[in-house]
Order: C-alpha cells, then sequence, then structure tokens
C-alpha cells in the first residue's frame, strides 16, 4: 500500500516561519491525518516537537535527511 501521506515542503525557512506554516496547515486538517514536514532549519528539531506537545498533535516520526529534517506529525482532536 503506498504511502499517501502529504508532505509539506518547509525547506528554505527559518525558524519561526516552519512552525507558523506547518500549524495553519494543520489547523484545515481534519483530526488524526498525518502530515510530513520537511525543514532545513536546524532549530526546527526543537521548534517542531514543542510545537506538537503545546497544541496537541503527535509527533510520529522524526528522521535526519540530506540538508535538514523530517517529521511526522499527527493532527490531534
Amino acid at each position: 500500500m503506498a504511502d499517501d501521506t502529504a508532505i509539506y515542503d518547509l525547506k528554505g525557512l527559518n525558524c519561526p516561519l516552519p512552525v507558523l506554516k506547518a500549524k495553519k496547515r494543520l489547523a484545515g486538517m481534519r483530526a488524526g491525518s498525518r502530515l510530513w514536514l520537511e525543514t532545513t532549519d536546524p532549530l526546527a528539531v526543537i521548534d517542531v516537537p514543542a510545537f506538537c506537545s503545546d497544541s496537541g498533535h503527535h509527533l510520529i516520526e522524526t528522521a535526519s535527511v540530506v540538508g535538514g529534517h523530517r517529521f511526522l506529525v499527527e493532527r490531534g482532536g
């Protein structure tokens, strides 16, 4: 089964833009929906988990990739 989770390309954006844009995108999604965030901002490894915790979203997976990080976020209820 193919993974049809949307990918949100936030590469090239610096703090706080990745989190602000992710917040807006997740706000328009159904609870339980998942979204990959792709970032190049080194602070995203701190900001994205903190944002998820503060906003009630679930950080499912974090991965280092060439030039940045990927985060799989599940929209909270």
